[in-house]
C-alpha cells in the first residue's frame, strides 16, 4: 500500500490516539470524544462551519434524543432499584436458584443482554454488584464481567437493531442470520469463562465455590416474580413494543418502545416500593445522569463529523479489487466500531460498501458468508472500544479507568475476530 493509500487510515489511528489521550488525562469522557469530533475535522480538512453544522446535527438528531431517553431512563430505573433495596431482595430471592456464585455474577448481565437496548450494561451492573457482595470480586472484575456477558447474544438475538439492519440491508432473512450466529453466541460464553470467569483468573473467597446447601434460601417463585417484576416488565415490554413497532410497518424508532417500557418499569417499582417516588425525582437532578447523556450527545456528535469528513469513503477509495473487499468486509468494520463504539454505526457504514463490491466482483453467492465476516470484524472492534457506552457506563459505574479496564478485553475481542474469520472460511 502507498503513502497516499495509508494516509487516511494512519489520520483515523492518530485520533484515536488523541481520544484515548483524553480519556488518559482524565478531561473527561464526552470532552475526549469531542475533541476527536475536532481532530477529526482537522485531519479531513473539514470547514468549520460545516464540523460545527455536523456536530449539533449529530448531537441534536431524533436518534441522539431517543438514546438520550433509553439510557436516562435506565440509570434513572437501576438507580431506583439499588436505593429502595429491591435489586438486593431480588438477588437473596434468586440465591436458592444460583446456588453457583459464578452462576450468579454470569446470570444477570446475560439476562439483561436479551433486552436490545444502548447503555443496557449499566443496567446489570447494580444487580450484579449484589450478586457479587462477600466473594471479594475486584471492580474491575465486575466491570469486565458485566460488559462481556451482556454481549454474548449480540450474534444470535434477532430483537438487536445492528443484526436486524444487517439482515435488511442484505436482503435476508433475519432468523436465518440469528440462527447461523448460535455457534457464535457459545463462543462468546466460552471467553468469557476462560478470559473473567474461571478460577484461575477469579480466584473467589474461601468457601464462596462451594457453600453446603443449607445456607441457601427456600426456592420461592412467587417472591422471585415480586421483586423482579420491574425487570419483568422491562424486557418482556420492550421485545413485545419493538415486535410491534417492526411488525406495524411505521417509522417510529424501536427505542421508542423501549422507554415506553422502561417509563412503564419504573412506574411499577415507585408502586412496589415505598418512598420511590421521592427517590425517582431526586435522580432527575443527578449530576450523573446528565454527564452520561453529554456522553451520549458527543458520540453522536463524532459520528456524524466522521461522516461528514469522508474519512470512511476515502479509506475505500484506496483500495480496489480484493483489496476493496477485504477493507469492507474487515477493516471498515472492525475501525468503524472500534471508533464509533455502535453496531449499528459499522453496519450501516460499512454494509452498504461490502454488498456493492461483492456485486461488482460477481460474489453475490457468497454474500452470506462475508457479512458474517464483517459482523465479527465489526464486534471485535466495538468491544475493544472505549467509545462503547456499554463499557463507558459500567467504568463510570463502578469507579474504573476505562483504559486500563479495557486492555483486558483486547485479546478476547481479537479472538471474537479470529472466530469470525474461521466460520467465514467454513461457510465459504
Amino acid at each position: 500500500m502507498s503513502f497516499a493509500a495509508f494516509l487516511p487510515f494512519a489520520k483515523i489511528f492518530l485520533v484515536f490516539a488523541a481520544m484515548l489521550a483524553g480519556i488518559r488525562l482524565r478531561i473527561g469522557l464526552g470532552n475526549s470524544i469531542m475533541a476527536g469530533a475536532l481532530a477529526i475535522g482537522l485531519a479531513f480538512a473539514v470547514q468549520p462551519s460545516e464540523w460545527l453544522g455536523g456536530a449539533l446535527r449529530g448531537a441534536l438528531s431524533s436518534k441522539s434524543f431517543f438514546l438520550c431517553g433509553v439510557v436516562g431512563l435506565i440509570l434513572l430505573l437501576s438507580d431506583l432499584l439499588e436505593k429502595t433495596g429491591q435489586s438486593e431482595r431480588l438477588m437473596e430471592s434468586l440465591k436458592g436458584y444460583l446456588r453457583h456464585p459464578r452462576l450468579r455474577l454470569a446470570f444477570f448481565p446475560a439476562l439483561i443482554g436479551l433486552l436490545p437496548m444502548p447503555g443496557g450494561a449499566v443496567f446489570s451492573a447494580p444487580m450484579l454488584k449484589s450478586a457479587a457482595t462477600g466473594l471479594d470480586v475486584s471492580d474491575q472484575d465486575k466491570v469486565l464481567i458485566n460488559y462481556w456477558l451482556r454481549h454474548v447474544w449480540e450474534p444470535s438475538w434477532p430483537m438487536y437493531p445492528g443484526l436486524l439492519l444487517a439482515a435488511s440491508l442484505a436482503s435476508v432473512p433475519i432468523m436465518e442470520l440469528a440462527a447461523l450466529g448460535i455457534p457464535s453466541t457459545l463462543f462468546w460464553i466460552a471467553l468469557g469463562w476462560i478470559f473473567f470467569l474461571r478460577p484461575g483468573v477469579l480466584p473467589l473467597n474461601h468457601g464462596a465455590a462451594g457453600s453446603p446447601a443449607e445456607s441457601f434460601p427456600p426456592r420461592r417463585p412467587g417472591v422471585v416474580l415480586r421483586e423482579g417484576l420491574p425487570l419483568i416488565v422491562a424486557i418482556v415490554g420492550a421485545i413485545a413494543m419493538e415486535g410491534i413497532i417492526a411488525g406495524s410497518g411505521t417509522t417510529i424508532p424501536f427505542e421508542a418502545g423501549v422507554i415506553v417500557a422502561l417509563f412503564l418499569s419504573i412506574c411499577c417499582a415507585v408502586v412496589q416500593n415505598k418512598g420511590a417516588a421521592r427517590l425517582a425525582l431526586r435522580g432527575l437532578i443527578s449530576r450523573h445522569l446528565y454527564s452520561m447523556l453529554y456522553v451520549v450527545l458527543a458520540i453522536f456528535a463524532f459520528k456524524e463529523v466522521l461522516q461528514l469528513s469522508g474519512a470512511i469513503g476515502e479509506m475505500a477509495s484506496q483500495a480496489g479489487g480484493t483489496a476493496a473487499l477485504i477493507t469492507a468486509a474487515v477493516i471498515l468494520p472492525f475501525l468503524t466500531g472500534m471508533v464509533g463504539g455502535i453496531t449499528m454505526a459499522f453496519v450501516g457504514s460499512s454494509f452498504p460498501l461490502l454488498l456493492g463490491v461483492l456485486q461488482q466482483l460477481g460474489m453475490g453467492d457468497q454474500k452470506l458468508a462475508y457479512c458474517l465476516l464483517a459482523l465479527f470484524s465489526g464486534y471485535a472492534g466495538c468491544m475493544c472500544s472505549p467509545l462503547h457506552i456499554c463499557f463507558i457506563l459500567t467504568c463510570q459505574y463502578f469507579g474504573q479507568n476505562l483504559v486500563r479496564s479495557m486492555r483486558r478485553v483486547a485479546v478476547p475481542s481479537l479472538l471474537l475476530l479470529l472466530w469470525g474469520t474461521g466460520y467465514w472460511w467454513i461457510l465459504l
